[in-house]
């Protein structure tokens, strides 16, 4: 039964006396007035679930009651009932944020599902989520056990971040602990699949998927070539994952239809370094080096990493056949942001405008080092919230919402995708061995071969090799690599914490968006 209290204000409540009984029988608490002065001196000295309210009352009408009402409480769900079917009184009633517009007369059905909607929905969308998944768990479980490729991969990923999104809303902990189970033991076979696959892939592109270093000629090309006259925008947001594209998707539908949504593979490691210079260069890494010695530097060179993104997009544009004018821009902090904003007009003499915006790498990391950020983004249902709430207050939404004003294609991608990790894992290296938390590359490593994906030579992936004995290992599923001095301080530090650079569904597994503004 319910306890709910509910005010309704009607000028004929008398007529109504068989809803209210209904209502009643069902276990909601009404309290009923005749005119709209009651209601409003009954919802400030009372409190109320819900309040039902007659449009055309003698006196004050339902929406001058209305805005008296959310003057005093905001957040009280307000029915509004009438005999008009006029528009603008549905408008004026709908702008003032009322939680559901009912025409006379009403059957206690519709008052009822009403109530459900506006104070059990909540509840009532748990349960069937929980339902739901109860009854595709088996399925799910089922396809893990087939030999998927990388397409079925892609395709069961999808449904998995669709799962994690739908859960996030449910009150049920235990089928929530049941979902990261399950999401764990995919994470242990798709590692599996690509220790199986990946130098494969590198070594017969014609099996392989969509990867970093091929993703602008097989995808982007395409786009370009066809969209004609039209200005193309190819927004690489770092460190995204697919669900986080899920997430802030629909504050861009109200600007842009979505003409394809595609998972294309970051190649290993997963980290800005390897991954984002193979993308714009359209080389793997080992390639990058002896193609363009003076852009590529190793781990143990000084400085930074992906300082020449534009000069190898440069290279990769002529190398496909492209001579356009062209811009690069790479936004990392909030005031370049706003001022290529500022400047939006300047692009759009261009056929393609390339923007880096590396804000979620920056939300990565200071998850890693900020207490108030860990707090916020404790898990990933609060780490795609915080994602989502950047977007909407950034200065890229800004320069999105001048994408789709100017008719133009936008394309978002990314390098990499980003993991939670909970499981150390004991590595011992030099002191030249690199810091990244779920790769390592150097001489001498120590490890246990089982617990780890190891390319003793980097040749065969495709990766530079600074010393005779380099080699390369890659964390798993939610893995993470710990030195055993100062042991116990890395694990209370990282643990928990998002990282990239290895072998996770949300690390290699990653977004590729076409867009067309509406």
């Amino acid at each position: 039964m319910t306890n709910e209290r509910i005010l309704w204000a009607d000028d004929e409540i008398d007529l109504l006396k068989p809803h209210i009984i209904f209502l009643e029988q069902k276990g909601y608490h009404l309290t009923t007035v005749n005119n709209g002065r009651d209601a409003i001196d009954l919802v400030r000295e009372n409190f109320f679930d819900i309040v039902f309210l007659d449009e055309n009352m003698p006196g004050l009408s339902g929406l001058q009651v209305l805005q008296e009402l959310k003057t005093i409480d905001p957040t009280l769900p307000v029915v509004m009932i009438t005999k008009s079917e006029e528009e603008q009184i549905m408008e004026d009633a709908i702008g003032s944020k009322i939680s559901d517009y009912l025409i006379k007369p009403v059957n206690p059905n519709q008052i009822l599902l009403s109530l459900k909607k506006n104070l059990d929905e909540k509840r009532l969308v748990s349960e069937k989520t929980t339902s739901d998944y109860r009854q595709e768990f088996r399925e799910i479980s089922m396809r893990l056990g087939d030999r998927m490729d990388h397409n079925e991969w892609s395709d069961f990923y999808r449904k998995l971040v669709h799962w994690s999104m739908e859960l996030q809303s449910t009150t049920d902990e235990g089928m929530n602990e049941i979902f990261r189970t399950q999401r764990l033991e995919a994470n242990e076979q798709f590692s599996k699949f690509i220790k199986n696959n990946y130098v494969q892939w590198l070594k017969d592109q014609s099996k392989a998927p969509t990867m970093s270093h091929t993703l602008i000629k097989s995808k982007l090309a395409p786009v370009i070539k066809e969209s004609g006259d039209s200005t193309v925008f190819l927004l690489v947001i770092d460190n995204l994952r697919f669900d986080q594209w899920k997430t802030i998707a629909p504050q861009l539908k109200e600007f842009f239809r979505v003409d394809s949504e595609e998972i294309f593979y970051s190649i290993l490691p997963t980290a800005t370094h390897y991954a984002r210079n193979a993308l714009f260069a359209g080389l793997m890494p080992s390639e990058i080096e002896r193609v363009h010695p003076q852009l590529w530097k190793n781990e143990d060179d000084e400085g930074g990493k992906n300082m020449h993104e534009e000069e190898l997009m440069a290279a990769q544009l002529k190398r496909l056949g492209f001579d356009f004018k062209w811009s690069y821009n790479k936004i990392t902090q909030l005031h370049q942001g706003k001022k290529l904003s500022d400047q939006f007009s300047n692009l759009m003499t261009n056929k393609l405008n390339v923007i880096v915006y590396n804000f979620v790498d920056m939300l990565s990391h200071a998850r890693t080092e900020m207490e108030v950020i860990k707090e916020l983004a404790d898990d990933e249902p609060a780490y795609r919230s915080l994602t989502a709430s950047w977007f909407e207050h950034s200065p890229l939404l800004d320069i999105l919402k001048k994408v789709a004003e100017s008719n133009c294609k936008l394309v978002i991608t990314t390098d990499h995708g980003t993991v939670r990790v909970t499981n150390p894992i004991k590595v011992v290296g030099d002191r030249n061995t690199n810091t990244n938390l779920r790769y390592k590359a150097g001489r001498n490593l120590n490890y246990n071969p089982k617990e780890v994906f190891e390319i003793r030579n980097p040749a065969d992936a495709f990766l530079p090799k600074t010393n005779v004995s380099t080699s390369y290992i890659f964390a798993q599923n939610e893995d993470f690599f710990v030195y055993p001095n100062n042991y116990n301080h890395f694990v209370n530090f990282y643990q928990n914490t998002f990282q990239h650079g290895g072998i996770s569904m949300e690390e290699v597994m990653i977004p590729f968006i076409v867009l067309q503004s509406k």
